[in-house]
């Protein structure tokens, strides 16, 4: 409990407080607008992780005159960056359903993976229980996999309640670094 306390300590001691608070405000923002307008808020929210990777890809490239090491690897990811960027601000509804598309994908790959380590588990003596959170993983990741255009139509919502509860999370934690 006093690690605990200590980390917790020098936390307030590196972040102000009111820096968490800013961020649980906005993901509360961004979480209700994903609920209420899941359209236009994904757009906009796609052409802002445009303008984003489009900024990143300029410094990436302005860097390599500052540091010459590993410059090729620096010219290819602003390279990537610029294209990336200019990608999804010009047409954020291509790159939103490719975004989401490529989420979707990694989650059904990850939860069949994990699925898998989890009934090796359970076969080697970890318990029934990890083997049907293996068996719920597999079945998940067989869904995700299968209808890939229902889980990018339910991404927004999804991820505008994680946003949420994120948000809330966040302000909760800026007002205990605020009294400690």
């Amino acid at each position: 409990m006093a690690t605990a306390a200590s980390a917790f300590s020098e936390q307030k001691r590196a972040m102000p407080w009111w820096i968490p608070l800013i961020e649980g405000i906005a993901l509360l923002i961004v979480g209700v607008l994903l609920l209420t307008s899941p359209i236009e808020t994904t757009l906009r929210l796609t052409r802002i992780l445009g303008l984003f990777w489009f900024v990143g890809g300029i410094f990436e490239i302005v860097s390599i005159f500052i540091d010459r090491s590993a410059w090729g690897w620096k010219l290819i990811g602003g390279l990537i960056g610029l294209w990336a960027g200019y990608y999804l601000i010009m047409t954020p509804v291509a790159g939103a359903l490719i975004l989401g598309f490529t989420v979707i994908v990694f989650l059904g790959i990850q939860a069949l993976l994990m699925g898998i380590v989890h009934l090796v588990q359970a076969l080697r003596g970890a318990g029934w229980g990890i083997g049907l959170l293996g068996i719920i993983n597999l079945i998940f990741g067989v869904i995700l996999l299968s209808n890939t255009l229902i889980g990018i139509a339910s991404l927004p919502l999804i991820i505008g309640i994680f946003a949420i509860i994120g948000g809330i999370g966040t302000i909760f934690m800026a007002f205990r670094l605020r009294s400690a």
